[in-house]
């Protein structure tokens, strides 16, 4: 197999937020293929120039500059990745139809698990119970999965034995369900209500990617309670729902 030139650092830049589980999707899967990449943090409510420049439409984070042309949203750049250095670590099984599975479920993680969580963080009462047991609908279905007949039953991770492209999309987010339970008092990952679930994340947050991509959890906390406090105060929208939610 043909070997790819090194990327110089200076190809790929990444702006991002430190708090942002799509900012750590792409920061992850950069680092699991070996792909050197600059930094710059920026401030999701203080859009910088160059946020503004090269994300006109949605105005948001993350943004991938690859020579200076940017590509956008997390999920689109995780394709791009795989499809613009297929020798270094594919994200994605070579199998069309695990393909398919694994752009399904990253589609449900988006569309159905991170708005129930973050839902869990903006609301009270009554809403807030009928967010966690959203939450909780959405886990068996993926504990399922998970189990034997399941599309991931038997692997160590949902890409196999190796952390793939469903791990990065799930797992960069769910550090937040242990972050809001402990912030909103609530039960979201129930060992004994999802085992499977509840192994595999323990196995991903332990990986040395995994650790040096995702703030520390006292760090997490710090911040999501502050802004709980300022949502509480009418001072501020739901800042850490929104990066448990997509992009």
């Amino acid at each position: 197999m043909d070997q790819q030139p090194p990327i110089p650092p200076s190809d790929l830049k990444l702006l991002g937020s430190w708090a942002d589980s799509h900012t750590h999707r792409v920061q992850l899967a950069l680092k699991l293929k070996g792909l050197p990449f600059q930094y710059q943090e920026e401030d999701p409510l203080r859009p910088s120039a160059a946020l503004l420049i090269h994300n006109p439409v949605y105005k948001n984070l993350p943004v991938l500059l690859h020579r200076g042309c940017p590509v956008l949203h997390s999920i689109i750049i995780l394709h791009f990745l795989d499809d613009t250095w297929p020798h270094h670590r594919s994200l994605l099984p070579s199998d069309p139809f695990d393909r398919a599975t694994a752009r399904f479920w990253s589609h449900f993680a988006d569309d159905k698990l991170a708005p129930a969580v973050a839902a869990v963080f903006s609301s009270e009462g009554d809403g807030q119970k009928a967010a966690v047991d959203q939450v909780h609908q959405n886990l068996k279905l993926l504990e399922l999965e998970l189990g034997d007949g399941g599309a991931f039953g038997g692997r160590r991770f949902f890409g196999g034995d190796e952390i793939g492209f469903l791990d990065i999309v799930l797992g960069c987010g769910s550090y937040w369900l242990a972050v809001f339970e402990e912030v909103m008092e609530v039960k979201l990952v129930d060992p004994e209500a999802f085992p499977r679930f509840h192994a595999w994340l323990r196995d991903f947050e332990d990986q040395r990617e995994v650790k040096e991509t995702i703030p520390a959890i006292d760090k997490l906390l710090e911040y999501a309670r502050t802004v709980r406090q300022m949502m509480l105060g009418g001072g501020a929208t739901a800042a850490a729902g929104d990066n448990a939610a997509s992009n």
